[in-house]
Order: structure tokens, then C-alpha cells, then sequence
């Protein structure tokens, strides 16, 4: 039986898991491309704890705007629909991969939020 997600280490092994996956995806893994070097990687799964354990512990350790840095790159970098499912899907089996339980569970929730609020303001610049 699998645990559930209850630390900081247990986020950090699911964005760095998350992580390898969207670096080696054929369709979204050109969005990786600047994290090939370890030490930007590091400090972006470090930015990524904060933010997962404020958004499934309320840690208040995460005070930055999520959205800036895509609706950035999306500027270089356009956004589609199929992208987004992909993410989705991605962070969805890397959590069952890895926990299961209640926290587990609120964690692909809100993953399904994010993204769908992330898609909403993305079309609206157009």
C-alpha cells in the first residue's frame, strides 16, 4: 500500500518525479528545456515545494504569483489545450504512481483547478 503525500519530502520526490516526466514528454517537454541544467532545476522544484505545501498544507511558505511566470512564457511560447490535458495527465499518474489517500486526492484536484484557471486567463489575453 502506498502512503499518502504529509511532508515536504514527499512533495519534492512528486515535483522532481513530475518533473523528469514533462522534461521527456514529446509534446510538452520543449516548455522544459531551460531546467536540462541542474542547478535551475533544483531551485524551481525548491519554488515548486513552496508552492504544493502551501496550496495542500496552507504553510503560507509560497508568496509569489504562479501565473506571472506562465502567462510570460506563453507569450514566447503559446499555450494549446492539448497542452494543458497533457500536464494534467502527467501530474495525475505521477501522483498515483507514487501516494494514495486523501491528501493524494486533493492534490489532483487543485492540480485540475490550476490548470483550469491557468487555461481560462490564457484565452482571455487573446
Amino acid at each position: 500500500m502506498k502512503k499518502d503525500i504529509r511532508s515536504r519530502e514527499d512533495i519534492y520526490l512528486l515535483v522532481k518525479s513530475f518533473y523528469v516526466k514533462l522534461m521527456q514528454d514529446d509534446l510538452i517537454g520543449h516548455f522544459f528545456e531551460d531546467f536540462s541544467n541542474s542547478e535551475l532545476l533544483e531551485e524551481h522544484l525548491q519554488t515548486l515545494v513552496n508552492f504544493w505545501d502551501n496550496v495542500l498544507f496552507y504553510s503560507g511558505g509560497y508568496r509569489k504569483n504562479a501565473m506571472e511566470p506562465h502567462l510570460k512564457l506563453h507569450q514566447s511560447k503559446p499555450f494549446r489545450s492539448e497542452y494543458f490535458s497533457r500536464w494534467l495527465s502527467t501530474f495525475n499518474s505521477t501522483v498515483d504512481d507514487l501516494f494514495e489517500g486523501e491528501m493524494a486526492h486533493t492534490a489532483k484536484t487543485r492540480a485540475l483547478s490550476i490548470a483550469t484557471v491557468m487555461k481560462i486567463k490564457i484565452s482571455n489575453l487573446k
